[in-house]
């Protein structure tokens, strides 16, 4: 699982890249129009979601799912079928979240921070935004759960809370 963490978000750093492409684009030259506005607030808004959510989470959580069972001297993580389930939601969500490029009214175009007033000018993709940030969060969450179920069950005999390396101590923090 952490090896698909990790190549999701290798993937997922590219799509975010193609986007951040766009964007430096149409900023090139002042004036100079690559795309319609409304398309560039859209790339920048998932540009922001899908590096964050798509490409640095999943990243951590492959790094994690990789390097705590090796240091705390257990075989796997804790929840199989859990880390299996926080995982496969995350592809489901991110194609969920490009696809509102198709909807009427295109994607959500907020900007980074998804506040009023930009908000307000996406059509009917901006609920769907919202739910698909919702699941990329439970993907999270999941994952989270089953990292500190693993750090706190599965540690090798006599590798007490106190002798454990400071990397598996930050990610139970």
């Amino acid at each position: 699982i952490g090896t698909l963490y990790m190549v999701t978000s290798l993937i997922m750093f590219m799509v975010g890249g193609a986007m951040a492409l766009v964007i430096r684009a149409e900023l090139f030259e002042p004036g100079l129009q690559f795309v319609d506005p409304m398309f560039f607030n859209s790339m920048t808004t998932l540009h922001a979601l899908i590096m964050v959510f798509g490409a640095v989470m999943p990243a951590f959580a492959g790094l994690a799912n990789w390097m705590i069972p090796m240091m705390i001297g257990s075989p796997d993580m804790a929840l199989p079928r859990l880390n299996n389930w926080s995982f496969w939601l995350l592809p489901f969500a991110v194609l969920m979240l490009v696809s509102t490029l198709f909807m009427e009214g295109g994607a959500a175009a907020s900007g980074w921070t998804l506040y009023p007033p930009l908000v307000l000018q996406t059509g009917a993709a901006f609920p769907f935004t919202i739910f698909t940030i919702h699941i990329l969060g439970v993907s999270s969450i999941l994952a989270a759960i089953n990292i500190i179920v693993t750090i706190l069950n599965m540690r090798a005999p006599g590798m007490t809370l106190m002798k454990m390396p400071l990397f598996v101590w930050t990610w139970l923090i």
